[in-house]
């Protein structure tokens, strides 16, 4: 249980990165999915699994991510361009954004000969944010109340990335194998595409003038969640990279092949 100071810096660097951008999505995600209409475990849950699937392709599978934020942000300007920025509707940017990344993804893996391990990675993530946000959802409702959003963040954060690290080489192991080379990198391009299209709607939601004025403001509040969210998911992913890093689970022992 002993680690070099280094090794213990550049893990809270590494894990409090990660966890920031973490908490940042989640805020966002888990505010909007409320203005739209959903209650209970499902804002939680959903937004929990987004975040962690986003996170995970960063930390994970970087190159790919890049691209498919890269295509999310070019596909993004087309379409406020195309259809005026007073008229931005979060399933079409988003939908507009995944197809631009699915196409870039497909010309990376064209280029770029890799394997199946960026779904698998992916893939893991997505599974260990809805069993986090599930049983974040749980303790919640013990607890009978619903806490800052720094607190949440930084809760959901410790529990995705504990499970994230525990499952990760026996869930890829498995997954990697089975995942097809040739969808690898367009899948997980779009999906993060998709998810910068809907943090543009976000952004500029709240001056959209086809939003009603209720709408609006909701959306404005959730802009003012989202650096709590930072904050606490990056608490929480440096407190627990520490943790881990104390255990034995050392972050240089990731092999994150594209």
């Amino acid at each position: 249980m002993q680690a070099r100071p280094a090794t213990l810096v550049m893990t809270l660097f590494v894990w409090g990165l990660a966890g920031a951008l973490f908490g940042s999505l989640f805020a966002g995600l888990y505010g909007v999915l409320q203005v739209m209409g959903l209650a209970g475990w499902e804002p939680l849950v959903i937004g929990a699994a987004a975040a962690a699937m986003t996170t995970s392709a960063f930390y994970s599978a970087m190159p790919v991510a890049l691209v498919g934020a890269m295509a999310g942000v070019l596909a993004s300007i087309v379409y406020l361009m195309v259809s005026g920025a007073h008229h931005i509707d979060m399933p079409s940017i988003a939908g507009f954004a995944a197809v631009a990344g699915a196409v870039a993804g497909g010309f990376y893996a064209w280029m770029v000969k890799g394997g199946g391990r960026p779904l698998a990675e992916t893939t893991t993530g997505l599974v260990a944010g809805l069993v986090a946000g599930g049983l974040v959802w749980a303790g919640l409702a013990v607890y009978g109340g619903e806490p800052a959003m720094l607190i949440i963040a930084a809760g959901v954060v410790a529990v995705v990335g504990s499970l994230f690290k525990v499952s990760e080489r026996w869930i890829v192991g498995r997954l990697s194998g089975h995942c097809p080379r040739a969808l690898s990198a367009p899948v997980v391009a779009s999906l993060i595409a998709a998810v910068v299209g809907a943090s543009v709607w976000i952004m500029g939601g709240a001056t959209t003038a086809s939003m009603d004025l209720a709408t609006r403001g909701a959306v404005e509040g959730v802009l003012d969640q989202v650096p709590e969210g930072f904050l606490g998911g990056m608490l929480g992913g440096a407190v627990t990279g520490f943790i881990l890093e104390l255990f034995g689970m050392h972050l240089e022992d990731d092999e994150h092949v594209v």
